[in-house]
């Protein structure tokens, strides 16, 4: 797949063309902009307004088609057709009934469009929504999200007594028509395709798409995802984080299609049990956040995960991510990479975009799995950053407490013990009640968070003991060379 071409994407794209003109960012309505269908919500409202007197037969069943397979034909003949049905009706009426119902189409913005709006405003691309639904319906919408333009289907009006005419005025705003409806905007405000972005699920767009310099898919329907392919155009999702993929035509996130066949019952080596998993909310932005004692941690986690029927956003070392073929799948699956070296903030805010879009973000506050002497501190110590993500957000910050995963994976070994069957290792996955952030001091907010990790592990995990040379030795990687007396001094800094 291509990159993702928003501003959490290192791209580069000409400014203007060889004319000198600026591009502009062209959005499609329903299925690309929005979460599905406008036209049910436009349809309340018309009916509230008094200017459709009864239910259509099947309506529903037809929004949901639409919703499932995009566009169609014979639904886009119905909307040639609205023009004439509207004849006779007032204008200020439909503006009205339009305007009454905005908000809730604002509600139905993808969650991660507005970064990409960002994006296109920082490089100084006046936004534009391209769309067949009529012009008096969607401007109201426009207006609410501060676009910069509306290319739509405008219906005739009576100069008399202002009521739509039964005509349309220029082209009905589809496919080659929405192409031209474009061109003749561009042509106005001296904006030059070939600098231009198109976004848009449906293959009727394909005229429009072609014609600009950056096409974008979003959300294909079925026959988009084959156009998408065959011309090499990037596909992206406005629902999901930024790298995140969807099994195409079906529409479900991979991470949560494996999520599926992420439970104990698949693990025959290790006896997993999971606890409280119902406190972690069904929904809104929530940080789950882990003690990490074992390579194992991330599929025990996934198993919490998968609990909740949620998907999670979870950030990880660049040497994941830097792998051939497991890099790029990490990132499909929602992987956030992390390179500590550096010093970005780049993690930290594509996680703060997943939270503010209502995700859920895992975080391992100790960044890694603490060796020697360190793994046995009764007292667990953790980095700022999930403390800091709440600050930022507001999210619910929930802790899980790990026991017993360094027995099936111990870090001494490159792979885990897939043999214990008979004598499978307890491991206990313990979700506690969310923290309390008080928003003040990063550093005491982390405090409160690796406290109330602690409190959900054994009691024996809470005393000081004295290791024996096997139990040492297994916290080390395979190969080390390293100073035990020096392996406290890897305890977790301030970033």
């Amino acid at each position: 797949m291509a990159k993702r071409p928003d501003s959490r994407d290192e791209h580069t794209s000409d400014e203007t063309s060889d004319s000198g003109s600026a591009g502009a960012a062209f959005f499609d309505l329903d299925r690309t902009l929005l979460r599905g269908a406008s036209g049910e919500v436009f349809s309340d409202a018309m009916r509230a307004a008094g200017l459709v007197s009864r239910t259509i037969p099947g309506e529903k069943l037809l929004y949901q088609l639409f919703n499932t397979v995009g566009e169609t034909l014979p639904s886009m003949a119905l909307a040639r057709q609205a023009a004439t049905f509207a004849k006779g009706r007032s204008r200020a009426t439909f503006q009205e009934a339009a305007d009454s119902v905005a908000d809730r189409l604002v509600d139905m913005v993808q969650p991660f469009a507005e970064s990409v709006f960002a994006m296109h405003r920082d490089e100084g691309r006046p936004i534009v929504l391209a769309t067949t639904t009529p012009y008096d319906l969607v401007k109201p919408f426009a207006d609410r999200l501060g676009l910069d333009g509306v290319v739509a289907t405008r219906y005739g009006v009576e100069d008399d007594d202002d009521t739509y005419n039964g005509a349309l005025v220029g082209p009905f705003v589809w496919s080659t028509g929405k192409l031209a409806a474009v061109r003749e905007w561009a042509d106005e405000h001296d904006v030059d395709l070939v600098a231009s972005y198109a976004y848009s699920d449906s293959v009727y767009d394909t005229p429009l798409l072609a014609a600009v310099g950056h096409p974008v898919v979003v959300n294909p329907d079925p026959r988009m995802v084959f156009m998408a392919a065959a011309r090499r155009w990037p596909t992206i999702e406005l629902d999901v984080a930024p790298g995140v993929r969807k099994v195409p035509v079906l529409g479900m996130e991979l991470q949560k299609l494996a999520l599926t066949f992420s439970r104990p019952s698949m693990v025959p080596y290790a006896d997993i049990r999971i606890r409280h998993a119902d406190k972690i909310p069904a929904e809104g932005p929530v940080i789950l956040v882990a003690n990490h004692r074992s390579y194992f941690d991330p599929m025990v986690i996934s198993m919490v995960v998968a609990k909740t029927g949620r998907a999670v956003r979870s950030l990880g070392k660049k040497e994941v991510f830097d792998v051939p073929v497991v890099g790029p799948l990490a990132t499909a699956m929602g992987g956030i990479r992390v390179d500590r070296g550096t010093g970005s903030d780049e993690p930290l805010k594509a996680a703060a975009d997943a939270l503010n879009a209502g995700e859920m973000v895992a975080i391992m506050p100790e960044g890694t799995i603490p060796r020697g002497p360190a793994f046995f501190e009764p007292k667990l110590q953790g980095r700022w950053g999930a403390a800091r993500l709440a600050h930022m957000t507001g999210a619910t910050v929930v802790p899980v407490g790990l026991w017993g995963t360094e027995l099936v994976w111990p870090r001494s070994s490159r792979v885990p013990k897939l043999f214990n069957v008979t004598d499978a290792p307890t491991v206990l996955a313990t979700v506690g009640d969310p923290v309390e952030i008080k928003g003040k001091s990063v550093d005491k907010d982390t405090k409160r968070i690796m406290k109330a990790i602690s409190a959900l592990l054994p009691p024996e995990a809470r005393v000081r003991r004295e290791p024996t040379p096997e139990e040492l030795a297994a916290t080390y990687p395979p190969g080390y060379q390293g100073d035990p007396d020096k392996e406290n001094e890897r305890r977790p800094g301030t970033d």
